[in-house]
């Protein structure tokens, strides 16, 4: 039998993606949850459908919202993070996973609101077009020029030559160890010569509020930071963050920053660091 309960998990996924905040996510599953609760059972058709549209919509309409809110952010404005540890699907569903990487969440943020609901529906969640476009209460053939234009951007701007998840893993160990002990020059050799860290404080806590560019003032920054954290009560360990290893710092046994990674050709290629404590309160 259908339940809202055993579309939980699909409405999270959808909310998820089209905000990239697990906080507001979870509001707007809430939110569907009190309309379906609202509904008369006898009106819904199709249960799955009459959600997806839900959230679907309610998350347009936070976007329309965010928009302006993103244009007065202070510093670069990234995904908040999910660990995923104890989310790991089947082999089959590894593209679940690849679909909440931060790379690829940040990648939908340069997509319309529109274009990233089509493309969502249709290439992540496996939805027909004539769905989509009752969802989206659009016509069927431009929710498939949104989805062509959408893929085709996506496409060009993904990493081709991606490390492989040990070699992945290996890169974040060399990455942490290089930063504890100082030494730049081994930090230096792991990052690509046209490596770019983003950090995201938000204006809530001291961060870089631009992009470093180049391996040598990237180097240097986080050897910096790692001083400033030479401390006994901070403690920094690997774990599963949005599908794949990334590095989670304590203070006090709180989470304090999260730090993702992606790797190409067996360098870091790209590092983003989220330290705006909102973004981190959901990993308490």
């Amino acid at each position: 039998m259908e339940t809202f309960e055993s579309y939980r998990p699909l409405l999270f996924g959808i909310a998820y993606r089209m905000l990239g905040s697990v906080m507001e996510a979870e509001d707007m599953v809430q939110e569907t949850y009190l309309r379906y609760e609202a509904t008369p059972p006898e009106t819904i058709r199709s249960l799955k459908a009459f959600l997806s549209t839900i959230i679907t919509r309610l998350c347009l309409d936070y976007l329309k919202s965010a928009r302006a809110q993103r244009e007065t952010y202070i510093g670069p404005w990234l995904p908040e993070p999910l660990l995923t540890d104890e989310l790991a699907p089947p082999p089959a569903q590894a593209a679940q996973l690849e679909s909440i990487s931060m790379a690829f969440l940040v990648l939908l943020e340069s997509l319309s609101p529109l274009e990233r609901a089509v493309f969502l529906l249709r290439e992540i969640f496996d939805y027909d077009y004539a769905d989509i476009a009752q969802i989206l209460g659009r016509e069927e053939a431009s929710c498939r020029q949104l989805f062509s234009r959408a893929r085709k951007h996506v496409t060009e701007q993904r990493p081709r030559f991606e490390s492989s998840p040990e070699n992945h893993r290996a890169l974040l160990n060399g990455f942490m160890s290089a930063i504890r002990a100082g030494d730049l020059d081994g930090l230096t050799s792991l990052l690509a010569e046209d490596v770019v860290s983003w950090s995201d404080g938000g204006g809530k806590i001291h961060a870089a509020t631009r992009p470093i560019y180049g391996r040598d003032r990237v180097s240097r920054f986080f050897i910096g930071l790692g001083k400033q954290a030479d401390n006994t009560a901070i403690t920094a360990e690997l774990a599963e963050v949005n599908g794949k290893t990334g590095i989670l710092v304590r203070v006090d046994g709180k989470p304090f920053m999260v730090i993702t990674v992606e790797t190409v050709q067996n360098t870091i290629r790209e590092i983003r660091v989220i330290i705006n404590p909102d973004k981190l309160v959901h990993l308490n």
